[in-house]
């Protein structure tokens, strides 16, 4: 009956586990309490850098190593459109910094039991509609300006993605220990001020 707006059924079945897991992992990590959001923009707490952090980790080197042993993982790589980038990111700056958390870790802190980020939720789900209903007119005249097409950054480099992903691997690891060193040297432990 509504085989041509929703996916199949295992589709679906795989988004909902992949969600749960999802949220399970972010209420694990401490990403769901409005104080670990408020302490990385306070440069106080710096969980959600690394959370985020190793998920582009393991993110980038599950997607390449399934590639990499003939599985079919398809990319679709957007437009990397200036305006369009920079006009987003500052909505969705300001989104976060109004209700204290991004898209995913607001579902998760209302299924973390924070009523705080059912506001926000909602009216995240009613700015997408509103952009769904003007996406013509923003395709048009905004996401044309500055459009470089499809870049990748081993395509703009011409480097083999796993130097990427190894230059990615050492990048995040010798952030994570500097930004363990700042918290330890500026916060004792963790949050908490040095006495």
């Amino acid at each position: 009956m509504f085989s041509h707006i929703f996916a199949s059924p295992s589709a679906l079945v795989t988004g909902a586990v992949t969600g749960l897991v999802f949220g399970f992992l972010l209420q694990k990590g401490g990403v769901t309490r409005f104080s670990v959001i408020l302490g990385q923009f306070l440069l106080t707490d710096f969980t959600v850098l690394k959370v985020m952090g190793t998920a582009i980790v393991v993110g980038a080197l599950g997607i390449f190593g399934m590639r990499a042993i003939g599985l079919d993982v398809p990319l679709h790589v957007k437009d990397a459109t200036l305006l369009g980038n920079v006009l987003g990111g500052a909505i969705f700056g300001v989104g976060m910094a109004i209700l204290g958390y991004c898209p995913g870790t607001g579902v998760a802190a209302i299924g973390d039991g924070s009523r705080h980020a059912i506001p926000g939720v909602l009216g995240g789900l009613v700015g997408a509609a509103i952009y769904a209903e003007a996406y013509p007119w923003i395709k048009s005249e905004v996401l044309g300006i500055g459009d470089l097409g499809k870049v990748t950054l081993d395509s703009a480099t011409g480097l083999s993605p796993w130097w990427l992903m190894a230059l990615l691997g050492a990048s995040a690891i010798a952030g994570f220990v500097l930004l363990e060193r700042w918290e330890r040297r500026t916060h004792g432990v963790r949050g908490a001020p040095a006495a």
